[in-house]
């Protein structure tokens, strides 16, 4: 059975350039940094060999975490990750400022996905303001701001 999620990994081309927008945009805290070269993190990825950075980061106070890997061997190539495509993905943020966080990325020189932060008017997360924007490798980040409320 199980009992609750324990981190979800976004593998990164360079970990440092990763952190800079994770931690210093973001402002997530590094909980854990290392690099790993032993034989059972080859036995755990199933790359015998793997050499790979990580970071554990996460929300001041929050226990989710988030691993970033850069994978020092073996190198990949970059995708395209467009998030309408199977085996994407995005990672979702709460946010307590939506439209602070949505200038703050813009004024770094990050494009979000819409013109400003969108209100969702049905579901259930009405009220709700949400908006999208890619990490240094392209890959998909939600920032969210709960309707009034919640």
């Amino acid at each position: 059975m199980l009992t609750g999620i324990h981190h979800a990994g976004i593998t990164v081309s360079d970990l440092d350039r990763a952190l800079t927008f994770y931690r210093d945009l973001l402002g997530l805290e590094v909980f854990v940094q290392m690099e790993r070269t032993d034989h059972t993190i080859g036995d755990i990825v199933g790359y015998p060999g793997a050499r790979i950075k990580i970071a554990f980061v996460g929300v001041p106070g929050d226990t989710a975490r988030v691993e970033l890997l850069q994978y020092v061997v073996p190198q990949g190539e970059a995708l395209k990750p467009e998030t309408f495509q199977p085996a994407s993905g995005h990672v979702c943020f709460r946010a307590d400022d939506i439209d602070g966080m949505y200038r703050r990325i813009a004024e770094a020189g990050y494009q979000p996905r819409s013109d400003a932060p969108v209100t969702i008017t049905e579901g259930a997360n009405k009220g709700a303001r949400v908006f999208y924007v890619r990490d240094p490798d392209g890959y998909s980040v939600e920032l969210f701001q709960p309707p009034p409320g919640r």
